[in-house]
């Protein structure tokens, strides 16, 4: 009895979104009744990298088997039975479009990307957008205008682009997520992009961000200042050191009241950097609603310039209250006086705090006595919470967006 072809159009169009577009399409062999069940799917993705072609599986030539490299010619026969395929699935499809991934190598001009974009934009039905791009260079795929046409859109996710259009847009009314890496684009045009998303409720700004210069005297308060509504935030230090002044004010103009999680990737920031605990305290005393952070330091301790040494102390912090946190990571730990001080401040000022994960450094991790004596100063030291868990050790946790 065939129970799958008497379920609802609607979950038999759910089941073929978590099939492979190619694996959907062969479904129309099946009978009649399925020949154009794929083409309502509203997710569609698209995956150079897992593409199959079916010439692919002829025997390489010698020179490939030579150098173990596939000819020019065999990927440039790949790439257009690639976007053949695409543009073969969107000619076809009937009914909206809600949901697009496009993950490929690209150089920094492709029109064919250029007109798929165009074709969603006329469309004018997604909601969520994925562009991942390799570009294998300092400079990534420069994306055509029309990707502002995308009004709909409530999550749009960026990788290996970039936005050098100067204009003023407001596009963007119903985006809650952005997420953005190895993304080259300007001061301006970032401030702009966050200011024409008033729900903005998930952001992340990943490893590989460029931030080119254009905006005299802007600052991390104005970067902050465009995201009022913000709940969960990814950061890497190292795409917003233009946003960085040496003096950071104490607290934001407008508190980040929504903000419950908080993740700061540290590339180049450490804690004896002159800007390094006055930016976490200024995230701190801004967001008094935070229910988890975790902080990833990343690697050894960079070199810090002598003229970027910070002279501050734990006591500079003292006023800092985080009465809502309930869960802390901090991922490489090095045993420095500053972190542990830091880590031991988190402690007394967290009432409702349930668990610490504490996760050395790999070199730090291999001496057992120091991290046995870490373990014995944060169980010893004073705490705010009467049932938080500390764990100081190898610990396997998310570091990444929760979204």
């Amino acid at each position: 009895m065939d129970r799958i072809s008497k379920l609802p159009i609607g979950i038999i169009e759910t089941i073929l979104c978590f099939l492979p577009i190619q694996e959907a399409a062969r479904t129309s062999i099946l009978s009649r009744e399925w020949r154009y069940h794929w083409t309502k799917i509203p997710k569609l993705v698209f995956n150079e990298y897992t593409f199959e072609v079916s010439t692919d599986r002829a025997e390489p030539s010698v020179l490939e088997q030579t150098f173990d490299k596939p000819s020019k010619r065999r990927e440039m026969h790949k790439r257009c039975k690639f976007f053949y395929a695409i543009y073969q699935v969107l000619l076809m499809h009937e009914g909206p479009i809600n949901e697009f991934t496009l993950s490929m190598w690209v150089d920094t001009s492709c029109v064919e990307i250029d007109q798929i974009l165009r074709h969603l934009s006329k469309k004018n039905t997604l909601k969520i957008l994925k562009l991942e791009f390799c570009t294998g260079g300092d400079v990534g795929y420069k994306l055509p205008i029309s990707l502002f046409s995308l009004h709909q859109l409530t999550s749009l996710s960026l990788s290996g682009c970039a936005l050098y259009q100067q204009r003023s847009f407001n596009e963007f009314g119903y985006l809650t997520t952005l997420h953005l890496e190895s993304v080259w684009m300007y001061e301006k045009m970032l401030l702009r992009l966050l200011s024409s998303c008033p729900f903005l409720k998930r952001l992340a700004l990943g490893h590989g961000m460029t931030i080119l210069y254009d905006v005299e005297g802007s600052t991390i308060v104005d970067l902050f200042g465009c995201v009022p509504v913000i709940e969960y935030l990814y950061v890497v230090v190292f795409g917003l050191e233009d946003f960085l002044p040496k003096r950071l004010p104490k607290k934001l103009p407008t508190s980040l009241v929504h903000l419950k999680y908080l993740c700061v990737t540290v590339d180049t920031l450490c804690f004896t950097n002159i800007y390094g605990l006055p930016f976490l305290a200024l995230l701190f005393r801004s967001s008094p609603n935070l229910e988890t952070v975790k902080l990833v330091m990343w690697g050894e301790e960079p070199y810090v310039d002598e003229d970027d040494l910070g002279s501050f102390t734990l006591d500079d912090y003292s006023d800092i209250t985080l009465e809502h946190l309930k869960e802390f990571e901090i991922l490489d730990f090095t045993d420095s006086e500053n972190e542990l001080d830091f880590v031991r401040l988190i402690l007394a000022k967290s009432p409702v705090l349930k668990k610490m994960t504490v996760t050395p450094h790999y070199f730090f991790d291999k001496d057992e006595e120091s991290v046995s004596e870490v373990s014995e100063i944060l169980f010893c030291s004073p705490c705010a919470s009467p049932v938080v868990e500390i764990i100081v050790g190898r610990y396997k946790s998310n570091y990444w967006c929760p979204w």
